[in-house]
């Protein structure tokens, strides 16, 4: 009896593969390596900007550590001079990136900080990950979150009335998604659960955002790219949308709330107002356009700011003019609209 030899896997084959999975490993450990440093700067310590941090809060009964958040909240007694507002404080939902598969709200320790050292109180969410978990996995979290922050907020000093949805990148589609939810009633039982509650957003921050998932190859039509970044937006859409894509129906509208918007969905409710923030190297900035073109069409008041040479998710590198410039402007936005 003879046997056939071993098949050879093509040499071309084996190398992207290898290709994407070393790309895959820098990106997904590099922020989380980035993170972890940055949280050993004496300056990140909470009680230095007059906040205090309740952390793992269960929004979700039995959902483990997907369905946690920290609660950011200005210390009474110690307020910073960068508080502007009195309690009841305005609330902040802020929804980390991550390309709707990596990191965390312990990854996004800055931006509840940022937030909570303002004068408002910040739930930093997790949410389940892809491709565990695909779509529309992350958004029933959000939305679940959402319903919390609206019944809970007063214990920790917020004022549910007046919630701004925040998130960068993957968080950004969650984040505008979860808006429309608040204005536009859908059938769906997690869509229609956040209309109910009868809150809209008094604004909403999606930066730099990835405000379509489906064809993802749009950015490289757009202009070249190189095969790191090519890889990661493939390995996005692929393993959030999952790989039963065509079988979400209509909610797969959800996953591309810009196409909601481009398209001139008439809502129930007006859209609150946004602030959408991007590097111009980034290249996920076509969306951040289009968002600002749609918006305008529709009447609801947008700021689009772009940022020179700047990458993607560029506001988290505090140290950088152009981030503190993009925090400043994001505060001169909620104050006008709070």
């Amino acid at each position: 009896m003879t046997h056939s030899p071993p098949r050879l896997e093509h040499p071309a084959r084996l190398h992207e593969r290898l290709r994407v999975r070393l790309g895959r490993a820098v990106f997904d450990y590099g922020w989380e390596g980035l993170a972890k440093l940055g949280k050993l700067v004496p300056m990140a310590r909470p009680s230095r900007h007059g906040t205090s941090v309740t952390y793992d809060v269960p929004y979700q009964p039995g959902g483990g550590r997907d369905r946690l958040l920290d609660v950011y909240v200005p210390t009474p007694g110690q307020p910073s001079p960068q508080h502007v507002f009195a309690p009841p404080y305005p609330v902040v939902l802020y929804i980390h990136g991550g390309g709707f598969r990596i990191l965390s709200k312990d990854t996004h320790w800055l931006m509840g900080l940022a937030f909570a050292r303002r004068g408002m109180v910040v739930c930093n969410v997790n949410y389940r990950l892809s491709p565990a978990h695909p779509f529309p996995s992350a958004l029933e979290d959000v939305a679940a979150a959402y319903r919390f922050v609206i019944e809970h907020a007063a214990r920790f000093g917020g004022d549910p009335s007046r919630i701004v949805l925040a998130g960068e990148s993957a968080g950004a589609n969650l984040a505008l998604a979860l808006a429309l939810m608040s204005c536009h009633r859908r059938t769906e039982p997690f869509a229609a659960q956040v209309f109910d509650a009868g809150v809209v957003p008094r604004a909403v921050i999606p930066m730099c955002g990835m405000l379509q998932v489906s064809d993802w190859q749009r950015f490289v039509r757009r202009r070249p790219l190189s095969h790191f970044l090519t890889d990661r937006l493939q390995e996005t859409a692929e393993a959030y949308l999952g790989p039963h894509a065509a079988g979400h129906g209509a909610t797969a509208e959800l996953a591309d709330p810009l196409l909601l918007l481009e398209q001139g969905i008439q809502t129930e409710r007006p859209l609150p107002p946004m602030f959408a923030g991007v590097g111009t190297a980034d290249p996920l900035l076509d969306d951040s356009r289009r968002l600002g073109r749609a918006l305008d069409k529709l009447g609801v008041p947008c700021q689009v700011r772009y940022y020179p040479g700047e990458i993607h998710a560029f506001h988290a590198f505090v140290f950088r003019a152009a981030a503190r410039r993009c925090w400043q402007e994001q505060f001169r936005f909620i104050d006008q609209y709070l």
